[in-house]
């Protein structure tokens, strides 16, 4: 049950224009600040979950895997995607409490 509610969550945030997908465009949202939470699929690779693991860290935004990257593509109504960043605060604690 709690994998559909973090999955509607997520695609509620999408629908808020609150969410940013991409490795690139995360790591942006990282350094500017603005990333309150960053999704990261399971099965990411290892260059890309170490590039956002110690961006998250260096920059102390939270971070949270999720189980692969069709479902994290399947809550934003998009193709797989393997890093998300959330942008609001409300959504990232939700979420959050939703992961854990």
């Amino acid at each position: 049950m709690k994998q559909n509610q973090w999955m509607s969550l997520l695609g509620l945030a999408n629908r808020a224009r609150k969410i940013i997908s991409g490795e690139e465009l995360s790591v942006k949202e990282i350094r500017s600040g603005k990333a309150k939470l960053i999704l990261l699929s399971a099965d990411a690779s290892q260059n890309t979950t170490k590039k956002i693991t110690d961006k998250c860290n260096s920059y102390e935004v939270p971070y949270k895997f999720v189980e692969n990257r069709h479902l994290l593509g399947q809550a934003i109504g998009k193709e797989a995607r393997v890093v998300v960043a959330v942008l609001d605060d409300g959504f990232a604690k939700k979420l959050v409490t939703l992961l854990d």
